[in-house]
């Protein structure tokens, strides 16, 4: 008998430009992208397995199309970054964190609207 079978192959990258006017940052470049900005920045810190963080990317998406002057989106993919997500004490999924000047401003865990979103940054 012939046994039919499926395969799957998952295949994982990271980027630094997502091309949705977000930035994805590494370990490497984590102090350029965001300690050194001079914007504000949304660090959006997901991973692509939490359903809450995929729920969330429409609404960052929108923020970061919306919000181009006032602050800048970066993405930190948890499940690639986990040592630098332990340095910076996100213990959930999702975390925002904005910073200012290298210096964390603001932070909201867990899913949110984007309305409170736009509170953070502003």
């Amino acid at each position: 008998m012939l046994r039919k079978s499926t395969i799957i192959v998952i295949i994982t990258f990271t980027i630094n430009n997502t091309g949705d006017g977000m930035k994805a940052t590494t370990s490497s470049t984590f102090k350029q992208d965001v300690l050194d900005s001079k914007k504000t920045v949304l660090l959006d810190v997901w991973a692509p397995w939490c359903a809450p963080c995929r729920g969330m990317n429409p609404i960052v998406e929108q923020i970061a199309e919306e919000s181009k002057d006032l602050a800048e989106i970066v993405k930190l993919d948890a499940s690639v970054e986990m040592e630098l997500v332990q340095t910076l004490g996100v213990s959930s999924l999702p975390t925002f964190l904005v910073y200012k000047n290298g210096q964390i401003v603001n932070s909201s865990v867990g899913a949110t609207s984007k309305a409170n979103l736009l509170k953070l940054i502003s």
